[in-house]
């Protein structure tokens, strides 16, 4: 345990190890839009993961800086990237079919709530001028082969993400293999939900703050 919460830089580079690490002959990834964008930063050209963007590339690579964007290379979320050698394009309906059809070996998601079962919601609040799309998000949750979260633990109104049941509307049922905040990391496993890499937090007080929620070391 460390003695601070960790930034998201931290949540990203934290992920980028695990990707690296359960896949050392390399893994194709999904980034989904938000917070999961810059998980590319963090990793090297040599990781071997392939980076899957559904608007229709592969092998993308970092964010762009300044003096390299590309208006014709962006990410799902109009973000400016950069490519690798041996990058491809494609169409939508080719990226779908990808998504769809079981090839990505990891997708990493932002997310409003996750339940203790790996329920996901993550497009919808229920908010007056919320924007009800949820896009290609269910088809990530449910074609990737391990379904990754990067979140805060608790919403702006100090309420915890990760809860017994979702109260907004789902993504995918069931769908959520691991969670990673700024307090800890959740492995989601059919005895509960299994905590690790705690930061600035013990135990103790996780199970405190997440109340119903089933925690195990």
């Amino acid at each position: 345990m460390t003695s601070t919460p960790r930034g998201k830089d931290e949540v990203a580079a934290a992920v980028a190890r695990d990707i690296v690490a359960e896949h050392p002959d390399g893994a194709y990834v999904n980034l989904g839009i938000g917070q999961p964008t810059s998980v590319a930063d963090h990793l090297s050209s040599g990781s071997g993961a392939v980076l899957h963007t559904e608007n229709g590339m592969l092998n993308m690579g970092p964010t762009a800086r300044p003096d390299e964007v590309d208006l014709d290379l962006v990410n799902a979320g109009k973000m400016p990237v950069t490519e690798l050698p041996g990058s491809s394009y494609f169409d939508s309906a080719a990226s779908f079919a990808m998504m769809r059809g079981g090839h990505l070996d990891i997708c990493v998601l932002g997310a409003f709530q996750v339940s203790a079962t790996g329920d996901l919601a993550n497009w919808h609040t229920g908010a007056a001028d919320a924007i009800p799309a949820v896009g290609g998000a269910m088809d990530l949750a449910l074609g990737a082969k391990r379904v990754w979260v990067v979140m805060t633990l608790l919403d702006k109104q100090g309420r915890p993400k990760l809860v017994p049941e979702c109260t907004y509307p789902l993504t995918g049922v069931g769908c959520i293999d691991r969670v990673y905040t700024d307090l800890a990391t959740f492995d989601i496993t059919a005895d509960g939900v299994r905590m690790r890499d705690l930061h600035g937090t013990t135990s103790a007080a996780l199970a405190q703050l997440l109340g119903a929620v089933p925690l195990r070391d």
